[in-house]
Formats: structure tokens, C-alpha cells, sequence
């Protein structure tokens, strides 16, 4: 080959790799535009954890450096009783922040994610531009520092928070979920389930019949204060179950609560009590979620007459919220025409479905 068609050929080659490279480019550059633009993509500008609350005890004597090992303490610090905060702040930060609080024995991963692997109600607000702040309470989960000496159970209690949740009857060694359930009850959803439960370190009872909803209810306040020095805005705090109580303690500790979304927390605040006094004087703006099998709930089944009772106490603070010309209401699943939801109604199948109930809820009545 001569010199001619040597230089030829290798012109003719650098284009082709040059060409093939802008073409390699350009693919790549439309793929990154197309996640830009793509709303099922989540885009995390910043997320960290924090403990918030809490407190310190300190032994009474002196701690000796050269002996550390010393068992009684003496003069050592604990910090205790304090809640742990994963967050996540979404890229396009368009609405308020959201707190979250898990219920009995359950940790904020119940927030995360569903049994079935779905994404969880954090992602789902997250796209909805709300940055979301996932609290552990005090003594549970990633908070589990405490004053006081709990009993951790090794009883065999699955089947119990599994009829008191109102997912169906457990008979024959088999789940047997309710009629048009939304709960993903295939073997490996119900196996997740039930390895979300952890326990409390600071209870004595495995019924939660000793939770300290005055240490739960302080960190909570506090979280809530973070979380306005971080973003300048009132919180929306999202509670579960139990740590429904907190949230509404929470309200006589703070001014930083923009509204109050309670899913099927195990009662409301009567007339007299001072978070009823808070609410209405803060003029915080409160709904309920309840899900399905109250009103058709099976009779043979304690959890069904406790369900109604608490239920009705959503119902009567609700109508004495608004003969104060406050703004509280109760949103009752199947009486919308959504049927077949648990106490778990965020991680049932049909859990984007609320969560979508309940962003309109937020863009009706939160400023």
C-alpha cells in the first residue's frame, strides 16, 4: 500500500471513530435527558440522619481512665430516650416537610418500603416534592438508648398483631385474608411483614401497655423544631397507630406543626384534654384515615368492637374541632369506595392509591 492510501485510510478511520463517538454521545446525552425529564425517577439533593431529643444520665462517683472496664459506671454518661431521623430532601423541593411516626413495634422501615417490595409512602411524597423525615422513636429501632429497663419477649406473638391489624383470620396454621383484602399475602409478603415487628427496650409489657408517650411525644416535638431550623417551614407530621398519641402531645410542645394526618391511630384527643386545647389554639388543620372490616369487621374478633370504639373517637374530636372553627375531618375508606385496607393501609396494594387521598387532602387544607 503507498503513502497515499495509507494517509487516506487513516483519515477515513479517525473520522468513523470520531463519528462513532458523537453518536455514542449523543445516545448518552438523550439517555441523561430522558432521566431528567422522567417523573418516575427519584433525585435526592440531600439525605443524612439525626438524633433529636433525649436526654443524659450521668452515675454518680468519678470514671477512672485506667479502668475502664469498671462495671457499676461510676461517673459515666448515657444518652438516652432520644429519636433517630433518616431524611431525605428530593431535588425539586416544591411542598412541605414531612414527618413520619411508626406505630407499636414497628420502626420507620414500615414508611420504606411494602412486603411486596413496592416503594414505600417515603418515595411517594418524595416525587411529590415534599422532603420526608422518617423518625425511630425513643427505645425503638435505630433509637434504642434507654432510661429505663425493658424485657425484650421471645413469645410467639405474630398471630396476634396479625388478627389485632385487621388483616384476616389466622386458622389451620394459614393466613386467611379478609374479602377484597389489599394485603399482599403471598407467602414471602407475609414473611417481610412479620420481620418488620421489633421491639421496644424500654417496656416491660409485650402488649405496649407501658409506652411512654411523654419520652415519645418530646422527641417528637423537638424533631419537629429540627425540622423548621433546617427548612423554615411547619412540618406535616404523619402518624401511625400507636405514635398517633404523640402526635398529639407533640402539638402542646411545639408551634411547628402544619397539619396532622393520623392513620388509624388508636384514639383522639377528648374535649378536655390539653392536646385538644393545643390543636384548637395552634389552629392545626387534622385528618383521619381509616381503612376497611370495622364496620363489616368479623364478630368474633376482639379487634372489631375496639376498632369502632376508637374509630368514633376520631369522629366526635372531629366534630368538636369544627364547632370551634377548626378544621378536622375523617376520611373513612370504603364510605370513598375504597375497599379492602388494613391497618396498614401504607403498605397494603393500593397504598399510592391513599397516599395520592391523601396529597390532595394536603393541597386543600395545608397553606
Amino acid at each position: 500500500m503507498n503513502s497515499r492510501k495509507i494517509k487516506l485510510f487513516t483519515t477515513t478511520a479517525i473520522a468513523t471513530i470520531l463519528l462513532a463517538a458523537c453518536s455514542a454521545n449523543s445516545t448518552s446525552n438523550s439517555t441523561t435527558s430522558s432521566a431528567n425529564t422522567d417523573s418516575t425517577v427519584l433525585r435526592i439533593a440531600d439525605q443524612g440522619i439525626f438524633s433529636a431529643g433525649g436526654t443524659v444520665t450521668t452515675s454518680e462517683g468519678t470514671f477512672d481512665p485506667a479502668n475502664q472496664w469498671e462495671e457499676t459506671g461510676a461517673g459515666q454518661t448515657s444518652h438516652v430516650d432520644h429519636a433517630n431521623v433518616l431524611y431525605q430532601v428530593p431535588k425539586d423541593e416544591t411542598e412541605a416537610p414531612m414527618i413520619f411516626l411508626h406505630g407499636y413495634g414497628q420502626s420507620r422501615m414500615g414508611w420504606q418500603t411494602t412486603p411486596d417490595g413496592r416503594d414505600g409512602w417515603s418515595d411517594y411524597f418524595l416525587k411529590e416534592g415534599h422532603s420526608v423525615y422518617l423518625v425511630d422513636q425513643p427505645r425503638r429501632g435505630e433509637a434504642g438508648q434507654t432510661s429505663v429497663a425493658g424485657t425484650i419477649s421471645t413469645k410467639t406473638l405474630d398471630q396476634r398483631w396479625y388478627t389485632q391489624f385487621r388483616i384476616g383470620r389466622w386458622e389451620n396454621g394459614q393466613s386467611e385474608v379478609y374479602d377484597n383484602s389489599q394485603f399482599p399475602n403471598d407467602e414471602e409478603s407475609l414473611n417481610q411483614f412479620f420481620r418488620q415487628m421489633t421491639p421496644d427496650t424500654g417496656m416491660q409489657s409485650d402488649m405496649g401497655a407501658d409506652y411512654d408517650n411523654e419520652v415519645v411525644s418530646r422527641a417528637l416535638a423537638e424533631t419537629i423544631d429540627e425540622v423548621y431550623e433546617r427548612t423554615g417551614k411547619k412540618a406535616i407530621v404523619v402518624t401511625h397507630s400507636q405514635g398517633g398519641a404523640a402526635g398529639w402531645t407533640a402539638a402542646r410542645y411545639t408551634d411547628n406543626i402544619g397539619a396532622i394526618v393520623a392513620i388509624e391511630p388508636g384514639g383522639a384527643p377528648s374535649t378536655d384534654s390539653n392536646e385538644f386545647k393545643a390543636i384548637v389554639e395552634k389552629n392545626i388543620p387534622v385528618t383521619f384515615y381509616y381503612g376497611d372490616y370495622i364496620d363489616n369487621g368479623d364478630a368474633d374478633i376482639q379487634a372489631t368492637g375496639m376498632w369502632q370504639a376508637m374509630r368514633q373517637t376520631a369522629y366526635d374530636f372531629a366534630d368538636a374541632i369544627e364547632k370551634e372553627g377548626g378544621n378536622a375531618s375523617v376520611v373513612d375508606l370504603p364510605k370513598e369506595g375504597i375497599e379492602g385496607n388494613t391497618h396498614f393501609m401504607f403498605q397494603d396494594k393500593n397504598s399510592d392509591e391513599i397516599a395520592a387521598h391523601i396529597e390532595d387532602w394536603l393541597k386543600e387544607n395545608v397553606a
